[in-house]
C-alpha cells in the first residue's frame, strides 16, 4: 500500500513538472505517516533575479514547502506564524527562497548586518538552511540570515562541530513586505562539494526563529534535546531530490593578494622602527573532483586576521587560543580527532588533547613564522573523509624558529547511519627544540546509537624528544560515554596522557594524568504557563591521578539553573576542589605558591540575559577559598550594547582579586569591541583590550571590505602599549597594513 502512494505521488509529480495540471501550483513537499519529509528542487530555464522580491511567476507557479513544525516552546505542534520556502535550480545555481509571514513586525529582532556575527544565529529573527551534499547523514552547509541581509555561513563536521569561518562565494538579497520579510539566495553549484554523478540525492533542512515568542520551528523536525542546533544534524534531515548538478569543469579559484606596510617594533633586538614592506602571493583552489578539493598557498599572509581576546590564566596549565586563519579554517573539523572539537565554542575546554592544532604552524611565542608555501587536499571519496596539509615555513629570527615541514594526513570511514572510525598522522621535520622531527600518530572512532547516545574513543601515541624530567609513557588514550537526552544527561570519560606525551603539531592542556570524569543531569520542562522553560540541575565529578597514582586533582560540582523562555538563565554552581602542586607555582603578582596539597570552595552565582535583548551580557560573582586563601571574581562575558543595527559595543571585563598567605594581587582584563557595518559585506571594527597582569594596551582596528564576491580589502592598524611608563604608555609596537585580493574563477 505505501508503496503504491509513492508511485502516485511521484506520477503526480511528474505529470505536473509535463505541465499536466497547469491550472495548480505544482507541489514539491510530502510527508509520509511517519512524519519523514521529502522536497524537491524544480529546474528552472531563466535565472531568478536576487533581489529579495520574490515576484518571478516561478513563485506562483510552483507551491512552497511549508507548515514548519515547533520545537520550542510547544515541541510537535505547526508554528504559530507561516514560513513559506522554495527551492530551485539552473545549471549554475541553486535557488533557496523564503517568504516569511509575521503578523508582529513591529517585534523583529534585527540588530547585526555584519557577516558570520554569533548574533545572526543567537540574538536575532532567522531563517537557517542546511544541505547535506554527501547525503551520509552527519555533514551539513549551514547558511543562517536575519531580515538584514547579514548572513552566517559555515560546514557542520560529525553532526555538531560546527566551522563559521568557511565563507563560500554566494549572493543574497533581502526585503521586506506588508506582512513578513523574504530572503532570496543564488549559491553557485562551484561553491560546493557533493557526490558523483548529474543526478543527485541530497539531504536538506530549514528553520526559522521567532526570538519575541523564543519560538523555533523546522521544515523536518529534530529531537527537542537538541533545540535551534538540532536543525543542522542532518540525520534528521528532508529527503531532497530532483537536483541536477552540472558537469565537472575546470572549477578553479585563483585568488592572488598584494599587501603593502609599515612596522615598528621596541621590544625587538635590534629595534625596528617605521620598516616598510611589500608582498604578493596567492591563494588556489581546484576541484579535483566534484568531492575532492585541493588548495594551495604561496607567500601566505594573515595581516587582515583579527588579534586574540586575551585571557588570564590563575591555573598551571595552558591556554587554548581559537584558529583564525583563512587557510586553516575551511574544512577544519575533517582533522578532529577522538570526539574533540578542534573549532567549536567548545574547542580547547577538554582535558583531551587536540591531536592536530594548526597554530602551531606559522607561529612561534607569539610571533609569526613566515609560510612559504603549503597545500591541502579534503573532502570525501565514497564513504571516506580525506585530509591532507602539507606546509613549509621559513625562519624567524627573534624566536629562533628555523624553517620546517609540517605534514598531516587525516583519513575517517563512515560505518553504519552516523558511526565512523578513522587515523590520523602528524610530522614536523624539525622538533620545536630544533634537535630532530616529531611525530604523532592514532586510531579513533565514534559511535552513535539511538538519538542521543554516543561513544568516542581513541588511541594515540608520539614520536620525538621527550618533556624534560619525563619517564617514557609516550601514549594517550580516552574512552568517553555520552547520553545527552532532553530531560536526562550522563557522561562518563577515562582520559590517560603519558608524561612523554608530546604532539608537538597539537595542543596538549596538561600531561601525566590519569583522569576519570563522570555527570550527570536532570532538566525537567515545568507544566502550565510558567516563565520557566526548563529547570536544570547537574552534578559533576573529576578524579585526575598522575602516572604515580598520587591523587593532583579531584573537583566535584553542583549547578541549580532555571532557563527561562525568554532565553535568560540564572545559575548556582557550587565547587569543591584539591589540587596537589608538585612543583612551585608562579600564580601572578609576582607570588609563588609551593609544593603541596591544597583544598578550596568556590560559590559562582551567574545570570545570562538572552542574546535578543537590547543590552545583554553573561555576569558572573565568584566567591570562595583558593589555594591558602580566597579569591573573589567579578566577569562580564558576551557584552552587547547596540546603538543602532549598523553600530555596537561588544564590551568585556574581568576583575580577579586574590589574598594568599604571602600577598595579595590584583587583575584587571577589559575590553570592547566596536563595530560599525555599512552593508553586510562592508563594515570597520576596533578590539580595544587592557590586561594588568601583562601591563599591556593593544588595538587591533579592521576594514573590511567585500567589494565583489570573494574578492576583499582590507586595511589593519595594530598597537600595543606598556601601561607601566609614567606618563602616556610606552609603544611596544605598532603596524600599518593594507592588503588587497582579488577572486578568479574559472
Amino acid at each position: 500500500m505505501r508503496l503504491t502512494g509513492v508511485c502516485a505521488i511521484a506520477l503526480l509529480l511528474l505529470s505536473r513538472s509535463l505541465g499536466a495540471a497547469d491550472d495548480e501550483p505544482l507541489t514539491v513537499m510530502t510527508r509520509d505517516s511517519n512524519g519523514s519529509t521529502t522536497v524537491r528542487a524544480v529546474r528552472i530555464d531563466t535565472p531568478l533575479r536576487i533581489d529579495g522580491a520574490l515576484d518571478e511567476d516561478f513563485y506562483r507557479r510552483v507551491a512552497p514547502m511549508t507548515n514548519f513544525i515547533q520545537i520550542e516552546p510547544d515541541d510537535g505542534t505547526v508554528a504559530s506564524e507561516r514560513t513559506e520556502l522554495w527551492l530551485a535550480f539552473d545549471h549554475d545555481n541553486i535557488y533557496v527562497s523564503f517568504r516569511v509571514w509575521d503578523s508582529q513586525m513591529d517585534k523583529l529582532v534585527a540588530t547585526e548586518m555584519r557577516r558570520d556575527n554569533g548574533i545572526i544565529w543567537s540574538g536575532n529573527d532567522n531563517v537557517v538552511f542546511v544541505f547535506d551534499t554527501f547525503n551520509d547523514r552527519r555533514s551539513a552547509l549551514s547558511f543562517t540570515v536575519n531580515a538584514l541581509g547579514a548572513r552566517m555561513d559555515g560546514q557542520v563536521i560529525n553532526e555538531k562541530q560546527f566551522n563559521p569561518d568557511w565563507n563560500p562565494v554566494w549572493d543574497l538579497k533581502t526585503g521586506r513586505f506588508d506582512g513578513g520579510w523574504t530572503v532570496e539566495g543564488a549559491l553557485p553549484f562551484k561553491s560546493l562539494r557533493y557526490q558523483p554523478g548529474t543526478a543527485q540525492t541530497w539531504g536538506f533542512n530549514a528553520s526559522r526563529v521567532k526570538r519575541s515568542k523564543n519560538e523555533v520551528s523546522m521544515l523536518s523536525p529534530a529531537p527537542r534535546a537538541q533545540g535551534a542546533q538540532g536543525v543542522e544534524q542532518t540525520a534528521y534531515a528532508a529527503r531532497l531530490v530532483g537536483i541536477e548538478v552540472p558537469a565537472h569543469g575546470t572549477n578553479l579559484d585563483l585568488k592572488p593578494y598584494m599587501t603593502s606596510s609599515v612596522s615598528s617594533d621596541m621590544t625587538a633586538s635590534p629595534r625596528v622602527a617605521n620598516h616598510r614592506r611589500a608582498a604578493g602571493g596567492f591563494d588556489a583552489k581546484y576541484g579535483v573532483t566534484r568531492n575532492l578539493a585541493a588548495d594551495v598557498t604561496v607567500n601566505t599572509d594573515f595581516a587582515q586576521v583579527e588579534a586574540d581576546q586575551q585571557q588570564v590564566n590563575l591555573t598551571r596549565f595552558s591556554l587554548f587560543f581559537p584558529e583564525k586563519r583563512e587557510f586553516f579554517l575551511e574544512n577544519q573539523g575533517t582533522f578532529s580527532f577522538g570526539g574533540v572539537a578542534v573549532g567549536s565554542l567548545n574547542a580547547g575546554q577538554s582535558d583531551a588533547p587536540i591531536l592536530f592544532y594548526s597554530r602551531r604552524i606559522g607561529l612561534n611565542a607569539g610571533r609569526e613564522v613566515p609560510i612559504e608555501a603549503g597545500g591541502r587536499l579534503t573532502g570525501r571519496a565514497g564513504r571516506y573523509s580525506i585530509g591532507a596539509i602539507n606546509i613549509q615555513s621559513g625562519e624567524e629570527e627573534q624566536t629562533g624558529a628555523l624553517s620546517t615541514n609540517f605534514t598531516v594526513a587525516r583519513v575517517k570511514r563512515d560505518l553504519f547511519g552516523r558511526s565512523s572510525i578513522g587515523a590520523i598522522v602528524t610530522n614536523r621535520s624539525v622538533s620545536a627544540a630544533g634537535t630532530g622531527h616529531n611525530a604523532a600518530y592514532g586510531l579513533d572512532g565514534s559511535f552513535i546509537f539511538f538519538k542521543n547516545l554516543q561513544i568516542n574513543t581513541y588511541w594515540a601515541r608520539t614520536d620525538g624528544e621527550r618533556p624534560l624530567g619525563a619517564h617514557g609513557n609516550d601514549t594517550s588514550y580516552r574512552a568517553q560515554l555520552d547520553y545527552n537526552g532532553d530531560r536526562y544527561g550522563a557522561q562518563y570519560e577515562r582520559l590517560a596522557i603519558g608524561d612523554s606525551f608530546n604532539p608537538e603539531v597539537g595542543f596538549v592542556k596538561r600531561l601525566d594524568m590519569f583522569r576519570h570524569y563522570a555527570l550527570a543531569r536532570f532538566s525537567p520542562r515545568p507544566g502550565g504557563n510558567t516563565p520557566i522553560r526548563k529547570y536544570f540541575f547537574q552534578a559533576t565529578m573529576d578524579h585526575t591521578d598522575n602516572g604515580t597514582g598520587r591523587l593532583e586533582t579531584r573537583l566535584a560540582t553542583g549547578e541549580v539553573a532555571l532557563d527561562f523562555k525568554n532565553a535568560d538563565r540564572l545559575g548556582v554552581l557550587f565547587t569543591n576542589e584539591y589540587e596537589y602542586l608538585p612543583a612551585p607555582f608562579r600564580i601572578g603578582g609576582g607570588l609563588t605558591l609551593p609544593v603541596g596539597a591544597y583544598e578550596f570552595n568556590t560559590t559562582r552565582l551567574n545570570y545570562n540575559m538572552g542574546q535578543q535583548r537590547t543590552v545583554s551580557a553573561n555576569l558572573s560573582l565568584d566567591y570562595g577559598t583558593f589555594y591558602d586563601g580566597h579569591k573573589t571574581t567579578i566577569s562580564v562575558a558576551r557584552g552587547r550594547a547596540p546603538v543602532t543595527y549598523q553600530l555596537s559595543f561588544e564590551p568585556t571585563y574581568s576583575y580577579n582579586r586574590v589574598d594568599l598567605s604571602m600577598g595579595a594581587f590584583t587583575t584587571h582584563l577589559a575590553g570592547t569591541r566596536v563595530t560599525y557595518t555599512m552593508t553586510p559585506l562592508m563594515f570597520v571594527s576596533a578590539l580595544l583590550q587592557y590586561n594588568s597582569g601583562t601591563n599591556a594596551m593593544s588595538t587591533n582596528a579592521r576594514l573590511r571590505w567585500e567589494y565583489r564576491a570573494g574578492s576583499e580589502l582590507f586595511v589593519v592598524y595594530n598597537e600595543e602599549r606598556n601601561t607601566l611608563t609614567p606618563r602616556f604608555p610606552t609603544l611596544n609596537n605598532r603596524s600599518f597594513i593594507v592588503k588587497f585580493n582579488r577572486l578568479f574563477r574559472f
